[in-house]
């Protein structure tokens, strides 16, 4: 008689945990790319992770400016920006400003496996004298489409160097929160974090005015071009300064404020209709007639 065959699976491994995620590795003989375990398993943002690992993989030369990435990401350029400063900031990623044998400064990008380590062996160059300083074009985008004396120009105009520009968190939230999710209804109206700390203060203005959140959304999002010639946030801009602010809701009467005083009834002598006086008489047709009276 035949052994007997069980189609149960096999036990797993002795050296195979109960619980948790197991690997099933495959050799990469092309198209891979190593990454540390220090910066896959960095604690924090999940998008700093993924930019890293996106910016890893790419050959040398590629582009990875915030508008390149937005192309290849679905996040918006504010959370973009936010992960290239959290990869700068802990040195993964250096901007460095050069001088190109023509006299003109560009500005190269570095991306490091270890932080802390240079291109060269010589370590880096002396960096060149920077140029006269200028507004960012995000800036100037804004305060061209805004008026001299709006809420827009004047956050413009108020820092003169992008180092002492608002910071996000300094901005109102909800203003924020507004703008930010713009895109969701039209995918073109993405907002640079600097962008939206200007345009931030304009907003305010209106939600202060009592304007809800979405009557905004569909204000900045109605009839919009179908191709733009500018950044989104000249066209902003140019709705919020050119749209008239609602009227203010009026006032709520005081409950304790003294009302004037409602006057009685009265019968008139001469013609017997009732009227509002605070002393029997005449009403106000049977005095005119006893006038006209008077006076022929």
């Amino acid at each position: 008689m035949a052994d007997p065959q069980s189609n149960a699976p096999s036990c797993a491994d002795a050296g195979t945990p109960a619980s948790g995620v197991i690997h099933v590795r495959t050799r990469l003989t092309a198209d891979f790319t190593v990454i540390s375990n220090a910066l896959a398993q960095r604690r924090g943002s999940a998008v700093t992770v993924g930019v890293a690992a996106y910016i890893s993989s790419l050959p040398d030369g590629s582009s990875v400016t915030i508008s390149a990435l937005c192309e290849h990401f679905s996040e918006g350029e504010i959370l973009i920006s936010r992960a290239l400063k959290e990869l700068e900031t802990a040195g993964y990623l250096e901007r460095r400003r050069e001088r190109t044998p023509s006299g003109q400064i560009r500005t190269r990008t570095y991306f490091y496996d270890v932080p802390g380590g240079h291109p060269d062996p010589d370590g880096p160059p002396e960096p060149p004298k920077p140029p006269r300083p200028r507004k960012p074009r995000a800036v100037e985008a804004v305060e061209k489409a805004a008026p001299p004396s709006s809420p827009v120009t004047e956050a413009v105009a108020a820092p003169p160097l992008a180092e002492t520009m608002p910071s996000l968190s300094e901005a109102d939230p909800k203003a924020v929160a507004v703008l930010t999710s713009l895109r969701r209804v039209d995918p073109r109206l993405v907002l640079s974090e600097r962008e939206a700390v200007l345009l931030a203060p304009a907003v305010a203005e209106w939600l202060a005015a009592g304007v809800a959140p979405s009557q905004i959304t569909a204000l900045l999002t109605a009839r919009l071009p179908d191709h733009f010639l500018t950044r989104p946030a000249r066209i902003l801009a140019f709705r919020l300064r050119e749209t008239p602010l609602p009227a203010p809701p009026p006032r709520p009467l005081d409950e304790h404020a003294p009302r004037p005083a409602v006057l009685p009834f009265q019968t008139c002598d001469g013609c017997e209709r009732a009227f509002r006086a605070p002393e029997a008489g005449q009403c106000r047709e049977c005095r005119r007639k006893n006038r006209l009276r008077a006076a022929g």
